[in-house]
C-alpha cells in the first residue's frame, strides 16, 4: 500500500465540470509509471509461472522411472526375483533367531547389531514375496510383515535398555509370527 501512494499523489486527477464533459490527459510521468507497474506484475507473474513450470518438469525427471537414471525408490531389490528371495526367506529368518544365543549372554550392542543385519535381509525378501502374490493375498502378509518389524524394533529398544523380561517377550512374538508366516508361504 506504501507504494501505491506516490503514484497516487503524482497522478493528474481529472477535473470535473459541470458544463464540460472532457477528461484531461495524463501527464506523461503517470504514464510511465501506470506503464512500469503494469510491466512489473505482468514480469513478476511470467517468472512465477517460469519457476512452476521448471519445478514440475524437474520433478518428473526425477521421479519418472524412465528419466531417473537408474534411481530406484522402492524397497525391492532390483536384481532380486521372486524365487531368490524365497529360497532365502528361510536363511534369513534363521539368522535372525539365531540371535537368541547373544540375548540369552546379555550381549546387547552384539546382539542389536547382528539382530539389525539380519532383518534388513529378512524385510528386503519378504516385501518382494508380498510385492509379488495378488492382492487378495497380501493382506495377511503384510499384517505378518507388521507384527515382525513391530516385534524387531521393539526387542532392539529392550536390548539397548538392557530389559530382559522385554527382550523374552518380543523375541516369543518374533518365532510366533515367523512360525504363521511360513505356514502362508
Amino acid at each position: 500500500m506504501v507504494a501505491i501512494r506516490p503514484i497516487v499523489s503524482q497522478a493528474n486527477p481529472p477535473r470535473i465540470s459541470p458544463t464540460l464533459n472532457h477528461h484531461v490527459k495524463p501527464s506523461l510521468e503517470s504514464r510511465e509509471i501506470t506503464l512500469k507497474v503494469l510491466h512489473s506484475k505482468l514480469s513478476r507473474r511470467i517468472g512465477a509461472i517460469a519457476t512452476l513450470t521448471s519445478v514440475l518438469l524437474a520433478g518428473d525427471a526425477i521421479f519418472n522411472k524412465e528419466f531417473a537414471n537408474g534411481l530406484d525408490f522402492s524397497l525391492v531389490a532390483p536384481e532380486q526375483t521372486i524365487e531368490e528371495a524365497e529360497s532365502a526367506i528361510r536363511g534369513h529368518a534363521q539368522e535372525l533367531l539365531e540371535v537368541k544365543a547373544l540375548l540369552d549372554s546379555e550381549s546387547w550392542r552384539v546382539a542389536q547389531k547382528e539382530l539389525r543385519s539380519s532383518s534388513s535381509r529378512l524385510k528386503q525378501d519378504l516385501f518382494t514375496i508380498i510385492q509379488s502374490k495378488p492382492g487378495r493375498e497380501r493382506p495377511p502378509l503384510r499384517k505378518l510383515y507388521e507384527d515382525i518389524f513391530t516385534n524387531i524394533s521393539n526387542l532392539d529398544f529392550a536390548a539397548r535398555d538392557e530389559n530382559a523380561s522385554l527382550v523374552r517377550e518380543c523375541y516369543k512374538n518374533i518365532v510366533v509370527a515367523l512360525d504363521d508366516l511360513f505356514s502362508i508361504i
